[in-house]
């Protein structure tokens, strides 16, 4: 007698429930993970646009702004394309009166002079789930620094 090589129903349905079970983890993950590429994307994009305008500003002798529209969710430095930042991420700024424009005050800018300094502020981005990074110039120096928030 020979006996039969392979799988019984039962086995293949304990399978196919625990394959069930690892796509559904790896999506529910999978979201999450590209909510955070996104969020640091956005972060070292900021990040690296405002040191740009600055390092523009003092090459070329002439101010350079940074911008942040919120209604359009983009940002930028002027002269260059824009980039745009995830409908999750909650983006506020704070900036000279003299920077803001738009409806609401929904524009603003952060404007670098060829001597060093800026019209200095902050720039602060929160995730959906809290806690988030605040992104500082500072209108001395124009020095531009990074803080974590808590959330």
């Amino acid at each position: 007698m020979s006996a039969a090589r392979g799988f019984t129903l039962v086995e293949l349905v304990v399978e196919l429930a625990i394959v069930a079970l690892a796509v559904g983890a790896t999506a529910a993950n999978y979201s999450r993970l590209q909510q955070a590429m996104a969020y640091q994307s956005t972060v070292r994009g900021m990040l690296a646009g405002l040191q740009l305008a600055r390092s523009e500003a003092l090459r070329s002798g002439r101010p350079v702004a940074f911008g942040v529209d919120l209604g359009r969710r983009r940002y930028g430095v002027e002269g260059r394309p824009e980039s745009m930042f995830p409908d999750e991420l909650e983006v506020r700024f704070i900036v000279a009166g003299s920077e803001t424009a738009g409806p609401g005050q929904a524009r603003g800018q952060i404007r670098f002079q060829p001597e060093g300094g800026a019209t200095g502020g902050s720039l602060e981005l929160r995730r959906p789930q809290g806690g988030g990074v605040r992104l500082r110039v500072d209108w001395l120096l124009g020095n531009v620094s990074q803080e974590r928030i808590a959330g």
